[in-house]
């Protein structure tokens, strides 16, 4: 008997399951069916062997004792060590049961007056399994449960009639002795597995806190190599900005230093691009997809997505006010994500309803709103969804401002607004 002789031990405080679990016995099917996984099929194979070789023993023992001893001849007592044997291969896969199938067979062969050797080692090794598999107090349980009748048949003995006989006293001493030295035998087992499960489980954490500092590290690492490059680009930027001022001012009178100022830009702009990629790579991070390579819509893709709604259902009008003017590409893919995420919003929870997008370009304000008659938001629901958070950081990115919420006549508005001179586009007086 090793401490490897029984499997891997649940956590402490639960039982591994009920013993019709741990059998395989599936309660919902008609008749019970035997479903063991391969470490169970292991188990008791392994375990049957070892209930075959002490009934080996056993018949060894008594084809060879005197035949007093064997009054039912090796043949029966082969049979009765089968049965009192049986709930050794039981003793890993289903621990109660095999309890609940040894105390009865030990009782009978009191009643009999014939008890197999195999009783004791069915005994022995039922009371040290019990204590490494089970609980504390499961484990006692079991323990009270096989050897409490081996102890009470041994108070209710006749009394020895000479002093060539164990007394009774020095009987029950031994069956209590035995019966501690297995279950604290067990109980070491059980809590040499449980601290290996909690340096194990210690381990694994420790190993996933130094991942994620190792990631943390990266991406402080990234971010700070992002500030450098954000600063190479800045400068380069101011740079590109101040010679192109000159060059337009001295563009008549010197056209010399213009071309010279002209070639500085054009190289470092070349210079800024890369940085750019360069800064790009140091931001993307490894679960990210790659970059499309189709081009990002803009304002002449909001009319194709209108129509697109109004196929899905959803009665959509596109008004525009005033002449759309040269915007910067950023801007425009802004304008066209307000819009498909206000109106992916309406087609999911305005019910039936209409909408309208209406762009107004006048001459310092760009303003954006998507309306419609819907059922609104649920009472209570204040909490801000991805869609909306994102919608705000592209404003705010622009200096804009966006405002969400019903309207008084029933229904929902998104309504973005966002400075004309922050876009990259020429204020003209005489625009609408």
């Amino acid at each position: 008997m090793t401490p490897t002789d029984a499997p891997t031990t649940p956590a402490p405080g639960r039982s591994g399951g009920s013993w019709r679990q741990r059998l395989g016995l599936d309660p919902g099917r008609r008749g019970p069916r035997l479903q063991l996984d391969p470490g169970q099929r292991r188990w008791l194979l392994r375990d049957g062997l070892l209930a075959v070789a002490a009934v080996a023993v056993e018949t060894v023992l008594v084809g060879t004792a005197p035949p007093g001893l064997a009054p039912w001849g090796w043949p029966g007592m082969a049979i009765w060590s089968i049965v009192c044997a049986a709930p050794i291969a039981l003793r890993r896969v289903a621990p109660w049961p095999a309890v609940l199938l040894a105390v009865p067979a030990f009782v009978a062969s009191a009643l009999i007056a014939t008890q197999p050797a195999t009783v004791g080692v069915t005994f022995v090794l039922l009371t040290y399994t019990t204590a490494a598999l089970l609980p504390l107090r499961q484990a006692a349980l079991a323990a009270v449960v096989i050897w409490g009748p081996a102890v009470a048949v041994t108070l209710v003995e006749p009394l020895p009639t000479d002093y060539s006989e164990p007394s009774r006293a020095y009987l029950v001493f031994t069956q209590v002795l035995l019966a501690l030295v297995c279950f604290f035998v067990g109980r070491t087992v059980h809590a040499r597995r449980a601290t290996i499960l909690a340096l194990e489980e210690r381990a694994r954490v420790a190993e996933e806190n130094q991942r994620s500092l190792a990631d943390q590290a990266v991406a402080d690492e990234r971010r700070r190599i992002a500030r450098e490059l954000h600063d190479v680009v800045a400068h380069h930027v101011s740079v590109m900005g101040v010679l192109a001022t000159g060059a337009r001012r001295v563009l008549s009178r010197d056209p010399a230093a213009t071309d010279g100022a002209l070639g500085t830009i054009e190289e470092t702009s070349r210079t800024t691009l890369r940085e750019l990629r360069r800064l790009l790579d140091v931001l993307r991070t490894d679960t990210e997809p790659a970059a499309e390579l189709s081009p990002q819509p803009g304002l002449a893709g909001i009319e194709a997505l209108v129509e697109q709604v109004r196929e899905a259902g959803l009665p959509v009008t596109l008004r525009v006010d005033g002449t759309p003017g040269p915007l910067d590409p950023g801007v425009a893919l802004t304008v066209f994500r307000i819009v498909q995420e206000a109106l992916t919003n309406t087609l999911k929870h305005a019910g039936a309803a209409t909408a309208q997008v209406r762009l107004s370009f006048g001459v310092y304000w760009l303003i954006v709103e998507i309306a419609d008659t819907g059922r609104g938001p649920a009472p209570g629901s204040g909490r801000l969804g991805h869609g909306l958070v994102g919608m705000r950081e592209r404003m705010a990115l622009y200096g804009g401002t966006l405002r969400t919420g019903p309207r008084p006549g029933g229904g929902y508005r998104v309504y973005a607004k966002m400075p004309m001179e922050q876009l990259g586009a020429p204020i003209d007086k005489g625009a609408a």
